[in-house]
């Protein structure tokens, strides 16, 4: 796509979905006393047994907090000039918004993301030592935005090139279409019969998932609906080898973020993220 075309496109979304002018920025809570007004009222040994027996996946349908959804939708919409759209024919189109970004114009999501409360939550249902994704990985914690007809991603794996597994937490932000995600439990275990399900997230909603055994896909867009989600991913192992990172890096510039977002990052000199919660 050229820049002029990407340019029309952002001013088209934009203009569509803008943020009235005079809507100013919520108060940006405290992500860690946020969250744990929420898990700490959960009945977490059941969540714990039901994502167990679902194979690695919990969806809530009422997770965040109500202040916390208010900045995520605010700045979900007010990073609409950021969208980075891909078109892949017979499996993905839609827009994209990396953490590279987020860190720039929304660090409110950065610090969601590190929260020690939700990191401390999911390793209760997980059963594993989780860790923040190292700094140059543009999926850590990303927007994907649904906004014309036809936007979608077909059936796949969050699959993970590192050393380890990686989690996908999948939070509902803006939900003003008929999107779903559709998904299948259990594909990866010969043993259990394959589950399908199917559910639209709200905002405020979580999917919680092993990226390596949930096959999913978001089903597309309609005329003028809009729909956005924000995806964290945790890992148990931040070591990645040398040719898995080069595949990796080209499924991200080619299919979510652009080549200049991915491969500019890393002629940078940024230190890796060693963040633990």
């Amino acid at each position: 796509m050229s820049t002029h075309a990407e340019d029309d496109v952002a001013a088209s979304i934009h203009t569509e979905h803008a943020v009235p002018a005079m809507q100013t920025a919520p108060a940006a809570p405290d992500a860690d006393r946020a969250v744990a007004s929420r898990t700490r009222t959960f009945d977490n040994p059941r969540l714990r047994k039901d994502f167990a027996e679902q194979g690695a996946f919990l969806y809530l349908e009422d997770f965040l907090a109500p202040e916390v959804t208010a900045q995520l939708v605010h700045s979900a919409r007010a990073l609409l000039d950021e969208v980075n759209r891909n078109y892949l024919p017979g499996h993905k189109q839609g827009g994209s918004v990396s953490r590279h970004t987020i860190d720039r114009l929304a660090p409110f999501i950065a610090e969601l993301y590190r929260s020690k409360e939700l990191i401390g939550w999911l390793e209760q249902l997980s059963g594993d030592k989780l860790q923040v994704s190292p700094a140059d990985d543009p999926h850590a914690y990303a927007l994907y935005y649904y906004t014309r007809p036809g936007d979608h991603i077909g059936w796949h794996y969050d699959t993970s090139y590192y050393d380890g597994r990686r989690y996908t937490l999948l939070l509902g932000v803006i939900d003003e279409s008929s999107c779903r995600l559709d998904y299948e439990l259990h594909t990866r275990n010969p043993d259990v019969p394959d589950q399908p399900g199917s559910v639209q997230i709200p905002p405020g909603g979580l999917v919680f998932f092993d990226g390596d055994k949930l096959r999913h896909r978001i089903t597309p867009a309609g005329p003028n609906e809009m729909r956005v989600s924000l995806t964290f991913e945790y890992v148990t192992d931040p070591n990645m080898r040398p040719w898995r990172r080069l595949i990796s890096n080209m499924k991200d510039a080619i299919a979510y973020f652009g080549f200049r977002q991915v491969f500019r990052q890393m002629t940078q000199a940024k230190p890796r993220d060693k963040d633990r919660a």
